[in-house]
């Protein structure tokens, strides 16, 4: 019977372990921004239908917050990117080179879009990144591009 106790015992407190929210002592603060973040892939298209775009980036790890936004800047009108789009990730630490990828929705077909990409931390802190004026031409309705390395 004590056995018994004891299993249940260990079963409450595998439980209560795996069931409760994180303490402060758990959440680690905001790492150390990195002094000069630098884009080292892309800006590049990854996918095009007749409406949407999606663009990535890889970039040498920000640091700072672990809530973190890619955000592309893009418009018919090269001179006039003011439409955004952003997508959030989260940091990993360990990595020192962070991947964005971001979805451009409510595109025209057969449509050239100019872009630029930049990055910010959650509370909106820029990256101070900017890569180059891009472009790109959405496909015919029902066509699609794809520009992603296959595994081999």
């Amino acid at each position: 019977m004590s056995r018994l106790f004891a299993k249940l015992a260990i079963v409450v407190i595998v439980g209560n372990v795996l069931s409760s929210r994180p303490t402060a002592a758990q959440i680690l603060p905001p790492a150390k921004p990195a002094a000069h973040v630098k884009i080292i892939q892309g800006p590049t298209l990854e996918l095009a239908h007749d409406d949407l775009a999606i663009v990535r980036w890889t970039t040498t790890n920000p640091g700072g917050d672990d809530e973190h936004f890619g955000i592309v800047h893009f418009s018919t009108d090269r001179s006039d990117l003011s439409q955004t789009a952003k997508s959030h990730i989260r940091l990993n630490r360990a990595h020192p080179e962070t991947m964005f990828r971001v979805r451009m929705a409510g595109l025209k077909p057969q449509t050239t879009y100019y872009y630029w990409v930049t990055s910010a931390g959650g509370n909106g802190t820029s990256d101070d990144v900017k890569s180059a004026v891009s472009h790109f031409t959405t496909p015919a309705p029902g066509k699609r591009i794809i520009n992603y390395p296959q595994p081999k």
